[in-house]
């Protein structure tokens, strides 16, 4: 059997990226997060203990938005290593995160980076 959490497009104003303007400025970044592992036990005891508690991955999530980083891989890669360590039982992190009007030529929805792993 298969589950999976997803977290879908959380909007946090972020102050991430190489330029100076960025640092001072912000933009808003969307994050998806999908979580595989096994939470069936909790379809039968409607316990939160036997799932993984969403809201405190997005507390995760915040916290390391916080945190000012030139790239977003490496915001990424803090949260994926937080949020494994908090929920040893799962076995596979997708995150996505999109970074709205990069300072870059062109109409654009915004640029993303995707990272993958698995932890089990």
């Amino acid at each position: 059997m298969s589950s999976k959490i997803l977290l879908e497009n959380i909007k946090i104003h972020a102050f991430h990226g190489v330029l100076p303007e960025e640092k001072i400025l912000g933009t808003y970044y969307i994050l998806n997060l999908t979580i595989k592992a096994d939470i069936w036990k909790a379809v039968e005891t409607d316990d939160l203990k036997d799932t993984i508690n969403y809201a405190e991955i997005n507390d995760i999530i915040h916290q390391e938005m916080k945190i000012p980083s030139e790239l977003l891989e490496h915001v990424a890669g803090r949260i994926i290593e937080k949020v494994s360590k908090k929920f040893p039982q799962i076995t596979s992190i997708k995150i996505k995160i999109t970074k709205t009007k990069p300072p870059m030529q062109g109409e654009m929805d915004g640029v993303s980076i995707i990272l993958k792993k698995k932890i089990k």
